[in-house]
């Protein structure tokens, strides 16, 4: 098998995995609240990429200036971007939360002019405006039941920004990526732990609630990122794979249908268009 063809199989298992993610939350808040729902995943993915981190060959030992460095990516993820983002899906139907989280490849673009001195492009304004026109689509469209939550709607745009900030710190730091990946989480999870002390809560081992995060932490959090990697390393060229992740969000709206029974509005559906056009020109436009 050639190494192209074995990089779009690895690129479109990760973006099936990831479109399952929006279904996998709210399955897991139906029995959890989002800190231990946080807490459980990420203790898994922090398992799982012990293990990429251990069969890599590349890897160095591990110091103290190692944990130095990781902890201000594992402040920023797992613990702030997951906990606001969860939170985000907890208020919000699912399928208004996946698509205003997926803002984030327009937001990384102007963070990477401001933090990485990257040359302004026209087509970031023009794919910012546009991407803005779907957000706006989806969060004034309104539900028969009751109204979207502000709130929601706000922490769902914000995640994006913190998880931008997080790439940032990501591209400056040239450690290998099992290893700093490894650490980020295991320093993250330290610091949701210490959260659910402070705020006391009450730990719950619901079975169901149990194994919906630990899907997320292996699948989302940890295997879909190291299959991403590889298809990234076996492509020839990477846009090749970058563009497959556009299908993930509307192979999640299948997914919220069929599992969580939400009737998928037409404004969702053209509001994600609209984003997805914006970023699509955003990276057309030289």
């Amino acid at each position: 098998m050639k190494n192209q063809t074995k990089a779009y199989i690895y690129a479109f298992i990760a973006v099936l995995i990831w479109s399952t993610m929006a279904t996998a939350f709210k399955v897991a808040f139906k029995s959890l609240c989002p800190e231990l729902v946080l807490f459980y995943a990420s203790v898994s993915a922090t398992i799982i990429l012990f293990v990429f981190y251990y069969l890599d060959k590349n890897t160095q030992r591990l110091n103290i200036s190692d944990f130095k460095k990781s902890f201000w990516a594992g402040l920023f993820n797992p613990f702030i971007y997951y906990l606001i983002l969860f939170e985000a899906y907890s208020l919000l139907p699912a399928q208004i939360a996946q698509p205003l989280n997926y803002t984030w490849p327009l937001v990384l673009s102007l963070f990477s002019t401001i933090f990485l001195k990257q040359k302004l492009r026209k087509g970031m304004w023009i794919g910012l405006f546009i991407s803005f026109i779907g957000v706006i689509i989806i969060s004034t469209q309104s539900f028969a039941i009751e109204s979207l939550s502000k709130l929601g709607i706000f922490l769902a745009i914000f995640s994006s920004v913190i998880w931008s900030a997080y790439w940032i710190i990501n591209i400056k730091d040239k450690r290998v990526d099992s290893q700093k990946l490894f650490l980020n989480f295991l320093i993250g999870s330290i610091f949701i732990l210490m959260y659910i002390l402070i705020k006391d809560i009450d730990f719950d081992f619901n079975q169901k609630g149990v194994l919906a995060s630990v899907y997320i932490g292996l699948f989302e959090m940890g295997i879909a990122f190291f299959l991403w990697m590889k298809a990234l390393k076996l492509s020839s060229q990477t846009a090749k794979i970058n563009n497959l992740v556009f299908l993930s969000p509307f192979l999640s709206f299948f997914f919220i249908a069929l599992v969580l029974k939400e009737s998928i509005h037409l404004m969702s559906i053209v509001g994600l268009i609209i984003i997805i056009l914006g970023i699509v020109i955003q990276k057309l436009i030289k």
